[in-house]
């Protein structure tokens, strides 16, 4: 490390050691908490747990699912954003060795920041993509985690940035649909809503099971898991995305193509009286 006076802090000699800065060697669940309430609070613990053992890092017996939850709220609590708050857990792999670990034993870090809104709104203001073609997600199991290491990510919001678009598009590497930067994409063709399927390379996604589970529910839309084309996007009436702390988010233009928001309107109602029902 660069010093020009040779001092060091304690919380730099922590980063040259800390196995998520290095090698980014750890897994994190981003949640939403509305009214001291944890949104989906099963299925973040479970996907948690899931990404854990994939990734050989040693659960400890008093992680249960009632520790998890009450680490997160007295986080928020804190704070005092427990109204509405934005709650995000990193487990990563102690100390010690290079690419093989000396431990799998593990640490975990929990920050918060408020939200404005305790329901979710689908916003009104223009989002326009299109596709991002400089690298490609795998199709394979660590695609679907969500670890820190998401340089492709950054990478696609620096060019989305530079071409005034305000979303991206990811594809794997047969050039099919995965993505968008910050959630699960949905494609309406008629009656036929789709989402790309997880072994495309796609976050298994809380927000992404929970909206395939309301919009089956929905009378005269068929619900499938599918392989989407970039191609297919010019045949859609209406694409929108999906993440636990936005919600819903209608994409209204790709390239030439204006997109309806219908659909995306009608599930966020349907999402809100789930969360506070």
């Amino acid at each position: 490390m660069d010093n020009c006076n040779g001092d060091t802090t304690a919380f730099e000699n922590k980063l040259t050691h800390n196995r998520s800065f290095l090698y980014g060697d750890a897994v994190f669940e981003t949640l939403k908490i509305v009214q001291g309430k944890i949104l989906f609070l099963e299925d973040h613990y479970f996907r948690l747990m899931a990404s854990m053992r994939i990734l050989r890092m040693e659960i400890p017996l008093d992680f249960t699912m009632e520790f998890f939850e009450e680490q997160l709220l007295s986080t928020v609590k804190n704070e005092g954003f427990l109204d509405s708050a934005r709650v995000r857990i990193t487990v990563y792999r102690n100390d010690g060795g290079y690419y093989l670990p000396l431990t799998n034993t593990i640490s975990y870090l929990i920050h918060a920041t408020p939200l404005q809104n305790q329901v979710y709104v689908l916003e009104s203001k223009s989002c326009e993509v299109d596709l991002y073609k400089d690298f490609y997600i795998s199709k394979q199991l660590l695609s679907t985690l969500k670890t820190t290491n998401k340089v492709l990510h950054v990478a696609a919001s620096i060019y989305a940035n530079e071409n005034d678009l305000d979303n991206c598009i990811l594809l794997n590497e047969s050039k099919n649909v995965v993505e968008v930067l910050q959630g699960n994409i949905f494609m309406l063709q008629g009656t036929k809503l789709i989402t790309p399927p997880i072994s495309e390379g796609c976050c298994n996604g809380i927000l992404r099971k929970q909206l395939i589970a309301l919009a089956k529910k929905m009378e005269g839309l068929e619900v499938v898991e599918e392989i989407i084309s970039p191609f297919d996007l010019q045949k859609a009436d209406e694409l929108f995305y999906t993440n636990v702390i936005k919600g819903i988010q209608s994409i209204t233009k790709y390239r030439k193509k204006e997109f309806k928001t219908d659909l995306a309107s009608s599930l966020v109602e349907k999402l809100n009286e789930l969360i506070l029902n």
